[in-house]
């Protein structure tokens, strides 16, 4: 039996989401059992059921809804997030283009929250070195920059960046945004849905805990 935290989404900050994630990544690769932590209260569910919705939403994601149109535009979107390219572009632009300094300010802090928030999620990565998915016979839709997987550095970036630029642009287009980012590494084949999930909850607890 393993074990996660219930209340995964409401880390607290940055060392608490990263706790959190190791947590997850224990439980979801791992044999055994997981211990508990002290900032997270956990719950025991078996090991082997948490692996199989994991492998059946990618497979889900992955074989569904998929006409060459889209596969294509959603290839085409995932790539502006490489490297978190399109938050930064976003950040710098308004930082440059705002002529309050108070709002450049928030702009330019935004900037370093992305830039943060990418180096925090490779950091885990190579910690943690969880594989990306193999699928027989679907292969991947996209070209990725590494092999490995969790967490996915396009929903902790994104996540981080519309957290981040919240009071400075719409909230709901921020946010959609990143969810399309999310949602699309699984549909392409190339992360598992709790890499995008973490990825999600790491990079608004580094947003959120950043300094101000």
């Amino acid at each position: 039996m393993t074990v996660l935290p219930a209340a995964l989404p409401h880390a607290a900050n940055a060392t608490d989401a990263i706790s959190a994630v190791r947590i997850a990544v224990a439980a979801l690769t791992t044999p055994g059992s997981v211990e508990r932590g002290d900032s997270f209260p956990l719950r025991t569910v078996p090991r082997v059921r948490l692996q199989g919705l994991d492998r059946s939403l990618l497979m889900l994601a992955r074989t569904r809804g998929h006409p060459r149109w889209a596969e294509l535009a959603v290839g085409a979107y995932s790539r502006t997030g490489e490297h978190a390219a399109c938050w930064l572009g976003l950040g710098l632009a308004g930082a440059a283009l705002s002529g309050d300094a108070a709002r450049r300010s928030r702009w330019s802090r935004g900037v370093r929250v992305v830039a943060g928030a990418y180096a925090l999620n490779y950091a885990v990565k190579v910690t943690v070195r969880r594989r990306r998915p193999q699928l027989q016979g679907l292969p991947p839709l996209t070209a990725t920059v590494s092999r490995l997987s969790f967490p996915s550095a396009h929903a902790t970036t994104s996540f981080a960046a519309a957290h981040a630029y919240g009071q400075l642009a719409p909230r709901w287009a921020l946010y959609g945004a990143a969810l399309a980012f999310a949602l699309g590494r699984p549909y392409l084949g190339v992360h598992y849905p709790s890499d995008v999930l973490a990825g999600a909850v790491l990079g608004t607890a580094i947003a959120e805990a950043w300094p101000r």
